[in-house]
């Protein structure tokens, strides 16, 4: 019989997870209380010209994430690799996550999916995804 600690929290996260299935990601990180689980914390912002994420993650080397756009959806996916114990040390204590994760957003049907433009800098994944020309707002000369 395995033993698993009781979390009140549980039936939540499970509704959360039924949720997520039915309508796309909607976790809520501090929720999340599964051992090994592991997702980056991502702001959403929006300007006139574009929809600004970003997304933290730290000790995740460029090559480790893939970030894709399809039918209206943005995905993030990666993995932050554990790293291995040097020789002659011994790990006393591991208290960061490691593992896969993956993040999908949905995404504003005036968002312009072929020109969406990424760099990481600082641990923080930045990406803008540019309006489309007939989306942006403009003002109107009253005469």
């Amino acid at each position: 019989m395995t033993l698993r600690v009781w979390s009140p929290w549980q039936d939540l996260e499970n509704l959360q997870h039924q949720l997520s299935d039915m309508i796309g990601d909607v976790r809520l990180p501090v929720m999340d209380t599964r051992e090994g689980a592991w997702m980056p914390r991502v702001d959403v912002r929006e300007s006139a010209d574009a929809l600004l994420v970003q997304a933290e993650l730290p000790g995740v080397q460029k090559k480790d994430v893939t970030l894709e756009v399809k039918d209206g959806v943005l995905t993030l996916s990666g993995e932050r690799r554990y790293e291995k114990d040097v020789k002659d040390e011994h790990v006393h204590r591991v208290e960061r996550m490691y593992g896969h994760f993956s993040r999908s957003f949905n995404l504003p049907r005036n968002v312009d999916a072929e020109k969406v433009d990424a760099h990481m800098k600082d641990g923080i994944l930045h990406v803008r995804l540019p309006k489309l020309e007939s989306a942006k707002p403009k003002a109107i000369a009253i005469h």
